[in-house]
């Protein structure tokens, strides 16, 4: 069965706050591991009123403490905003407290405005340019310790965090597929250069340590319910959020509108059409025709869906429905490429 994953972001909805939106986003990983997702990945943004998972390692620690098989990792951590000797000592400290659970996603956005960035960094020194550097460093500190090492990550050393190459780009691609690593593409918001990336990983993947062939995980945005029009009402939250951002206003997720879409201009119209191209919309039959087909097109190896949906309880049953129609495209025989063989030792 090809395996479905989760990408929360742990939205702040109109009238909430963060400790509920970490609250709900437990409560979700719980669920979410009973119906068989595969992983559960948390996103570092910041100054973003909408997103609570600026503390990226801490909330996958909250999530990993709640739940006892599902894999939690970060889709992902921006690198550029940190040392990539901080990352292996989070992230080892994660592994050691939860052994073969977590997954390290790497991306080379700041996750945020530039004025935010030099926030952050207190200088823009680090940058997208020595991204690859960086992780080829932090790569170095999850291996075994050698003779004369002065510098290690304490835990880090000798763990196997796998490593992921998050991107939207064909440098993603590139990268990913250069160091042998699975590569995980953001078409649940710039889907753009998909299909180039997936070719350009496949054609050009070496074999490494970690990863013996390509595996190329896709973003999805699904907003599922009992029926058509309840979907797409529910859509019309995260629909509301994007326009706000595209227009350079972050706020938290609106509650949802009837007829949302009638209401746009053609510019904004226009926006979310090429942003939103990846996401499946409906009852549980519309998004197995929907996902089926995205399948069918990418030959994707995981899915990684997104739902952000203002209504909790309607997020987890859209999540539900979701897994439903996976086991159904599996017993039909549908359900795409194998799962991820398990990472190669490092010697």
């Amino acid at each position: 069965m090809l395996p479905f994953s989760i990408l929360d972001l742990t939205p702040i909805i109109a009238g909430s706050t963060a400790a509920q939106a970490l609250r709900n986003t437990l409560d979700l990983a719980r669920h979410a591991e009973r119906w068989g997702y595969r992983r559960y990945w948390l996103a570092e943004h910041h100054n973003m009123p909408g997103v609570a998972s600026a503390a990226t390692s801490i909330v996958i620690g909250h999530v990993a403490s709640g739940t006892s098989t599902i894999r939690v990792g970060a889709g992902g951590i921006m690198l550029p905003n940190h040392a990539p000797l901080v990352i292996a000592e989070q992230f080892g400290t994660l592994e050691s407290l939860f052994p073969g659970r977590i997954d390290l996603g790497l991306g080379r956005a700041p996750g945020t405005d530039p004025l935010t960035a030099h926030a952050l960094r207190r200088n823009l020194a680090g940058n997208v340019d020595s991204f690859p550097d960086d992780v080829v460093e932090l790569m170095t500190y999850f291996r075994s310790v050698e003779p004369g090492q002065r510098v290690q990550a304490v835990p880090g050393a000798g763990l196997n965090v796998p490593i992921w190459i998050l991107g939207s780009s064909l440098f993603g691609a590139q990268l990913a597929a250069a160091l042998g690593l699975p590569y995980a593409f953001a078409s649940h918001f710039a889907p753009g250069q998909l299909m180039q990336a997936i070719e350009l990983y496949r054609n050009r993947f070496r074999p490494s340590e970690q990863l013996a062939k390509p595996h190329v995980m896709l973003g999805l945005n699904v907003f599922a319910a009992d029926t058509d029009p309840e979907a797409r009402r529910l859509f019309s939250s995260m629909q509301q959020a994007l326009v706000q951002l595209r227009r350079g206003r972050p706020a938290v997720l609106p509650p949802p509108v009837d007829d949302f879409e009638s209401q746009l201009s053609p510019l904004d119209r226009a926006g979310l059409d090429e942003s939103l191209a990846c996401t499946v919309v409906g009852s549980p039959e519309t998004v197995q025709r929907g996902v089926e087909d995205f399948l069918t097109r990418t030959a994707a190896d995981e899915l990684m869906v997104a739902s952000p949906i203002f209504d909790h309880a309607a997020r987890l049953r859209s999540y539900e429905i979701t897994a439903q129609v996976r086991d159904g495209l599996a017993r039909a025989g549908r359900g795409g490429a194998p799962a991820l063989p398990s990472p190669v030792p490092s010697t």
